[in-house]
């Protein structure tokens, strides 16, 4: 069940289901754009930018997935969100986004770009609504959900996380 306070959020702004689990509203993409020729390993022209509002709840994480441009996350509203990254070398590197500034939480980050990423309400919360900005501008053809046996053969040391955090 969606909390109250999340459904509200949901209504008013619009969202939609994302692929990668929760929902979204893109709020903001640049007019500017920057062409193929400028990008390394994109496939098209990108826009500068790209904005999005991401709301999640305690029964829906956002699975493994990547894009190729770096992507700054904003918190808003509700629990903290951990949202968890495997980095091209194998690092892992476990994020705090939330208000809890005397804790372990931050209220901006960026996951690098072609970095796997999911994320997750904090243990004993229930929803969160947080922004996101990419740049290069988001595009879905850069969009990549994680097939979780490719992924823990991979990432052998994180198979109990990618397990929990795929969908197949």
């Amino acid at each position: 069940m969606i909390p109250e306070k999340a459904q509200f959020y949901i209504d008013q702004l619009q969202m939609l289901k994302h692929p990668e689990g929760g929902w979204y509203k893109e709020t903001y993409r640049s007019t500017g754009v920057i062409p193929e020729a400028e990008l390394k390993g994109i496939d098209g022209p990108r826009s500068y930018s790209t904005g999005i509002y991401f709301l999640l709840t305690k029964e829906n994480f956002s699975a493994f997935h990547r894009i190729n441009s770096d992507e700054m996350w904003h918190f808003y509203d509700g629990d903290g969100l951990t949202i968890h990254e495997i980095q091209p070398n194998g690092r892992y590197q476990k994020h705090q986004l939330g208000l809890d500034l005397e804790g372990v939480e931050e209220p901006q980050l960026v996951v690098k770009g072609r970095s796997w990423f999911a994320s997750e309400v904090t243990e004993g919360g229930s929803w969160c609504l947080v922004g996101c900005t990419v740049s290069p501008g988001f595009d879905f053809r850069d969009f990549e959900m994680a097939a979780r046996l490719p992924l823990s053969e991979e990432y052998s040391d994180q198979t109990e996380l990618i397990s929990r955090l795929t969908r197949s």
